[in-house]
């Protein structure tokens, strides 16, 4: 009776354990993260945040959501908290393809791709020479911009001036 008792109680113990390994892994897939090991979270909801990511040769730094270590590369991950656009927007691709440039920059490989994960779905965008050229001419642009005086700021939406983590130094922000 005792041995049938303790059997019993490790087939319970294994049926467990392959219910949560099979749960741990469908919350991976519904999570957009491909697979690999989580080398770097700036969402704080595992760890601590990271240093951001720096390149003094494009003089630029930024700090992705996740950098997952696949097999063969370390690949950047945005989370967007809306639901996906029927065309990713220019603005998240070339967030994303910032922190593609950075990874290549820090990490001595360039990654195939980066993910952006939507709040319904995940879109994966090719890390391509066409992107990467696109993203250098728009940072060109934007010092371009910044250095004759031409730049400024879109203030259409004033909550997110007021969030803003430069606001105390903006020249250009809303009152209240």
């Amino acid at each position: 009776m005792n041995a049938a008792f303790v059997l019993l109680f490790i087939a319970v113990l294994a049926a467990v354990g392959m219910l949560l390994l099979w749960r741990a892994r469908a919350l991976r897939r519904q999570s957009g993260l491909p697979a690999g090991r989580v080398a770097y979270s700036d969402t704080g909801a595992w760890q601590r945040c990271e240093h951001p990511l720096v390149s003094r040769r494009h003089r630029l730094s930024g700090r992705p959501d996740y950098l997952v270590q696949t097999e063969s590369a370390v690949i950047p991950v945005e989370v967007k908290a809306i639901s996906r656009p029927a065309v990713p927007y220019r603005a998240h691709v070339m967030q994303l393809a910032t922190y593609c440039l950075l990874v290549e920059e820090t990490r001595g490989q360039a990654p195939p791709y980066g993910l952006l994960h939507y709040s319904d779905d995940t879109v994966r965008v090719d890390y391509v020479p066409q992107l990467r050229a696109e993203l250098l001419a728009v940072l060109e642009d934007m010092r371009r911009a910044r250095v004759s005086g031409e730049a400024s700021r879109s203030h259409d939406e004033p909550a997110r001036c007021r969030r803003c983590a430069y606001r105390h130094a903006c020249d250009q922000r809303l009152a209240g």
